[in-house]
This record gives C-alpha cells, sequence and structure tokens, in this order.
C-alpha cells in the first residue's frame, strides 16, 4: 500500500496593500497611474491648472473615503504625499494650495511678476557715499574721473560691489552726477544745484560752529533680530555636530536662520552724546527693503514735538530731506493740479486772477507767491520753538556723525547677539546706545568737520584742474539717463 500523498498548504496570502485611487482630468489620463515624466523645477510658478488638478485629487480621495466607510481611513499628511507623487508637485506646495482651498473655497492664480530690486535699491547709503569719495578723490590727486577709472577703481575695492557700466550709469545719476565733456577730456562731474545747495549747507554750518550754537544730529536706522557678525574664527579641524560633540568641543558661533524682525530706530545726539529720552523705537510691520517706508509724517512730528524741549536753547538740528521730514505746511500748486483748484489756491491768498487764463500763467502767478508759502511743517515748529532745522544736501550721510554712531550701537549689537530674538536685540540696542559716549560723539562730530572742508575745497581744484585743460570750443553737458531697473545680473556681489 503506497504512503498517502502529504497534504499542499495553500500559498501564503500578501499582506494587505492600500489601495490607490486614481483620478480622471480632462484628457482621460490617470493620474495616480502614470508617474509624471518630470517633476515641477523647485521655484517654478504653479498654474492654475495645476492647482485644480491637486485640489480635485483632494476631492476623489475625500469622495471615495466617504462612500466607502469600511476602507483604510488616510491621514492629511498621507493624502498630501500621494498627491504629491501623483502630480509631481512638492509636498509643501500641496499643503500650502490645500490649505488656501479651506480657508478661502477657492484657489488663486500665482503672480508671474516677481518684484525685483532695482541697482539703486541694492547699494546702501554708505556704498554711495564710499563711490562719491572715489570721484572726489580723483580731484584731489589733481586726476580727471572717467567713467573706465572709476570703474576699475570700485571694482578692485573689496568693500564696495561689483558694478556693470550700464548699471554704474545708474548710480552715477541717482548720485546727481554728470558728464561733462571739454575737447578730449570728459570727466564727471556733480549738478550744479547739488554742489550749490552742498556749499549752502557747509556754510551755515560752519557760521552756526563760529556762534556756538549747540548742534544735533537726527537720523533713523534699523537693526534686524539675526544681525550679527559676517566673519569669525572657526575651528577648521571641526567637520560635523557630531564630530565636536565628541571631541568635547562646538561647532563655533550659532547662525541665525535669516535676517528675522526688524526694528527702527530714531534718535538725535551732540558732542554731549545721545540726548537722554530721545530713542524712538519700534518694530517693522512690512518686509520693505527700505526702513524708510516704516516712517511716517505723523510719527515723526509726534516723536519731534515730545524731543524738542529736551534740546538747549538756541540749537541748530540737522536732519537729512526724507519726505518725513519735508511734510509742507502748504501745498504747493503744480502742472498736475486741475485749473480750478490753482485759481482757488491763488484767490486763497489773496490774488486776483482775470480770467480767462491758461494753466501755464497761473503757475508763473504761483512761483512768484510761492516762496512765502512754502514751508515744511517741522521747520515752523522748531523756528516758533526758538530753534533752526538744516537740512543736509541729498546723498551726504557721511556729513551727519550720527551714522559713525549708528555704526558703533549696531556693532554692540552683532557682536552680543547670541539668541536672534527681537525681545533680545532691543535691550541690546538699548545698551549699545549707552555704549556710544560723548567723548565718541566729539571724535564722530570731528571727523566730519574734516569732511565738511574737504568738500569746501573740492570745487576750487575741480575749477583748477579744469582749466589747466587745453581750451575747449564750450563746456556740452550731456545727463546721464536710462531706465533705472536692473537685473540681477548687473550686480555681482558676493
Amino acid at each position: 500500500m503506497s504512503p498517502p500523498s502529504p497534504t499542499l498548504l495553500p500559498p501564503p496570502s500578501p499582506p494587505p496593500t492600500r489601495k490607490r485611487f486614481t483620478y480622471n482630468n480632462k484628457y482621460n489620463m490617470d493620474v495616480a497611474a502614470v508617474s509624471p515624466s518630470k517633476k515641477n523645477p523647485c521655484g517654478k510658478f504653479i498654474g492654475t491648472g495645476q492647482r485644480k488638478i491637486i485640489v480635485n485629487l483632494y476631492k476623489k480621495i475625500v469622495k471615495h473615503q466617504l462612500e466607502n466607510p469600511d476602507s483604510p481611513r488616510m491621514t492629511l499628511r498621507e493624502m498630501i504625499v500621494d498627491i504629491s507623487k501623483s502630480s509631481g508637485i512638492g509636498q509643501r506646495s500641496v499643503q500650502n494650495i490645500l490649505s488656501e482651498y479651506k480657508n478661502q473655497g477657492t484657489i488663486t492664480s500665482p503672480n508671474k511678476k516677481k518684484i525685483r530690486p532695482t541697482i539703486i535699491e541694492k547699494i546702501d547709503e554708505f556704498d554711495k557715499n564710499a563711490i562719491r569719495q572715489k570721484i572726489h578723490n580723483f580731484w584731489r590727486n589733481r586726476e580727471v574721473p572717467t567713467v573706465d577709472k572709476m570703474l576699475i577703481a570700485i571694482n578692485e575695492d573689496e568693500t564696495l560691489p561689483n558694478i556693470k557700466r550700464s548699471s554704474f550709469q545708474k548710480v552715477l545719476k541717482d548720485l546727481q552726477f554728470q558728464y561733462v565733456k571739454k575737447k578730449r577730456n570728459s570727466a564727471l562731474l556733480e549738478r550744479e544745484d547739488l554742489i550749490a545747495w552742498r556749499r549752502s549747507y557747509l556754510v551755515k554750518i560752519k557760521h552756526y560752529r563760529e556762534q556756538n550754537r549747540p548742534i544735533y544730529y537726527l537720523d533713523e536706522t534699523w537693526v534686524n533680530a539675526g544681525d550679527t557678525h559676517s566673519r569669525t574664527w572657526t575651528d577648521t579641524t571641526i567637520n560635523s555636530s557630531r564630530d565636536a560633540f565628541l571631541k568635547g568641543l562646538t561647532t563655533g558661533q550659532k547662525e541665525p536662520s535669516g535676517k528675522g524682525k526688524r526694528l527702527i530706530v530714531l534718535h538725535i545726539g551732540s558732542t554731549d552724546g545721545f540726548v537722554p529720552g530721545g530713542l524712538l523705537c519700534f518694530e517693522s510691520k512690512t518686509n520693505s527693503t527700505d526702513y524708510h517706508d516704516e516712517m511716517n509724517g505723523d510719527t515723526f512730528y509726534e516723536w519731534f514735538v515730545r524731543i524738542l524741549p529736551l534740546l538747549k536753547e538756541n540749537a541748530v538740528i540737522v536732519m537729512d530731506n526724507a519726505s518725513y521730514h519735508s511734510v509742507k505746511k502748504c501745498k504747493i500748486p503744480t502742472m498736475s493740479w486741475k485749473k480750478k483748484d490753482i485759481i482757488d489756491w491763488l484767490e486763497m491768498k489773496g490774488e486776483i486772477v482775470n480770467h480767462p487764463i491758461v494753466k501755464n500763467d497761473l503757475i508763473i502767478r504761483v512761483k512768484k507767491i510761492k516762496n512765502q508759502y512754502d514751508k515744511y511743517v517741522i521747520d515752523e515748529y522748531a523756528k516758533d520753538n526758538g530753534k533752526i532745522v538744516l537740512r543736509l544736501p541729498p546723498y551726504h550721510c557721511e556729513l551727519n556723525p550720527i551714522e559713525l554712531a549708528w555704526s558703533s550701537v549696531k556693532s554692540y549689537v552683532r557682536t552680543h547677539n547670541n539668541t536672534f530674538k527681537i525681545k533680545d536685540v532691543l535691550e541690546l540696542l538699548k545698551k549699545g546706545v549707552e555704549h556710544v559716549t560723548a567723548e565718541m560723539w566729539t571724535n564722530f562730530v570731528g571727523h566730519v568737520v574734516k569732511e565738511e572742508e574737504k568738500f569746501l575745497n573740492i570745487e576750487h581744484i575741480t575749477d583748477e584742474v579744469f582749466d589747466e585743460l587745453p581750451e575747449a570750443e564750450g563746456r556740452h553737458i550731456m545727463t546721464i539717463t536710462g531706465d533705472t531697473s536692473c537685473s540681477e545680473s548687473d550686480f555681482d556681489s558676493d
């Protein structure tokens, strides 16, 4: 009798797998079954069509789960991963799109136009003033500055950004330089109205010093929560955090994740130091690259009224020409005004207007009397309180010693900032202000006085250098013009 045949066991059943869902779009394509041929590149805009597919995939999954209560439940995270694989869109983008859809019930079309900063916005005031000094140094060395010479001098200076020729011309225009041609020689000169403004300021400030009047300087600046020194000593033998841990060492300076929140700061000082009680500091509410956007005429006026009693009698207050410093007490008509409004303005000032009359003649009438009414709110308030406001010429922040004081304050913040929290940075800022002594302020003012003397002499040197050149048939002025926008490629900076 033959032995019984062994009983064959059935093969083991495969482990249960999660059921995948498919979505057929308008092209009848099984989106989940077909892997995307190419992932959406990082940084590329996600169009409206792609956003709709993501939302529809999400709806399809939710609908399937509602219709099949016994099927395995998917978490939101699992849905995002599944949709990301099916659509080729990154998980973070899928999450943001679904969040927008849940909160607003719709999806918005992406803004495809990136706001790119201009070359003027990329270069800060310190670099602009350094460029101005470079140009004037040519004159001080009795050498005619040309665009080619200037570009070489600027691009060889490691402290200044590398600028292309086309962008450099836009910077020169912003600095109010003109291109003056005399026969075979050409040079960069400042506009005559800017020179006149600067010389007027220098003569006045010198006169006030000779009268021993107290002179105060005010200005605004900013401090970021992530401000720290860009260079520091590091141990190059440490290869990783684990390596540092095993050796009982550190990885060096803690780095912030970004610039962080921003503080807008306003203060005033003199050779006696910062004025006690004069600090105004508040947190920025926007992401604007220009801290001047955070201040307005009302905020500045309230601060100015508060600090004015803290200043000495017969004081001179130096400030720049920011828009919130220059709020007019009475608006002056321009050609953009309607004719009726110009006529009403003239008649309110006691002028008799004969009809009919053209707008051009009305503006001529306005210009004849505008000096009586073209006054600043701040200037008049200071005058009523026995003080004088003196305005710096444009693009001359090197003539304001508070800029050196701000540099010292920011250096203190960068040195001691180790938490990168806005609350801690505010305390460091206050300590940094206290760190700037009256002796330091006196040195800052002394440095500025030397700069003023250089500017007073520069026009004489310029005239002498031009007089030494061969005679020309005339002096031809060519104003530098062009679009002030630029691409990122125009600005080669680290």
